[in-house]
């Protein structure tokens, strides 16, 4: 049955192919633990305290929490699926409670630092260059995740309206205005791309050799750069997001506002943000009241 599911998450859930191999890593993992620990030859009859036991196993494995919830997410949703087929009749997953995580502040970068950074850096006078600059133009002044900046296509680039369409989770699409600056950057790229690779492919941030770029490139391409400004342990595509979001609630724009900009399902996955606003306006009190 976890083929039929994977299946069936991929064509009726439209789950992203990160996703889909996440989902069938957990299961295949939770499917290995039971033959070995209790010869069940497949996950449909696993009981409660099975699965219990695979978790507490998990844990002694010194497995992160977030990495043990997400398994158990893929569980509840497997279980979820065999009751709708009428596999099983009872949910063994009912009993079963996540982890409770410890939630650290979102890591970004100092404002002036990015903007110096931005301003002022002598990226190369070249297509990769230029390609650079925009990469990191367009993920601080959009707040798109990773996924959403190496999917994004020419097409989505509204230069009449001053907006990009995104696709995010579960092919969501949200529109996004963008700056006059980054869409003069934007245009003139695209123009550069085009003759330098009139054959390419219409997604907007390529490689060298125009094909679509890839994770690691930006990751590579965010590090080299974040380097130069900042000293903070993340130095990643995300952080850039979290500064994106971080900055624009310093500046006091409303957080629902924030929540669609960067496409949140819920308010509550924005509100992280309004903690590190809090700990400006601590500094803020603490180094200009008087009794402070």
């Amino acid at each position: 049955m976890i083929s039929s599911f994977l299946q069936y998450i991929q064509y009726e859930k439209r789950c992203s192919p990160h996703t889909l191999i996440s989902y069938e890593t957990d299961l295949q993992q939770f499917h290995t633990f039971l033959t070995t620990s209790y010869e069940l030859p497949s996950p449909e009859t696993a009981s409660f305290p099975m699965i219990r036991s695979w978790i507490v196993s998990l844990v002694e494995e010194k497995k992160n929490a977030s990495s043990v919830n997400r398994k158990i997410a893929t569980l509840r949703t497997y279980y979820k699926f065999l009751l709708k087929k009428n596999v099983i009749t009872s949910d063994p997953m009912m009993k079963v409670k996540s982890l409770k995580l410890s939630k650290p502040l979102p890591q970004f970068v100092d404002e002036n630092s990015l903007n110096q950074l931005l301003d002022t850096f002598d990226f190369p006078d070249t297509f990769a260059g230029h390609r650079d600059r925009l990469l990191m133009e367009l993920l601080y002044g959009t707040g798109i995740r990773l996924s959403e900046m190496i999917e994004l296509q020419e097409k989505d680039i509204n230069t009449h309206e001053g907006v990009i369409k995104v696709t995010g989770k579960r092919n969501k699409q949200r529109i996004i205005p963008v700056s006059k600056r980054l869409l003069s950057l934007l245009t003139t790229y695209c123009i550069e791309k085009k003759q330098l690779f009139p054959d390419g492919n219409s997604h907007v941030i390529v490689t060298d050799s125009g094909d679509k770029i890839y994770p690691m490139m930006v990751y590579r391409i965010v590090k080299k750069h974040l380097d130069l400004a900042t000293t903070i342990e993340k130095r990643s595509p995300h952080v850039l997001r979290h500064t994106f979001a971080t900055h624009l609630l310093n500046k006091g724009a409303d957080l629902n506002a924030i929540k669609d900009l960067l496409g949140h399902s819920s308010l509550a996955a924005t509100q992280v943000y309004t903690h590190n606003s809090l700990e400006k306006l601590k500094n803020i009190f603490e180094q200009a009241h008087p009794k402070a």
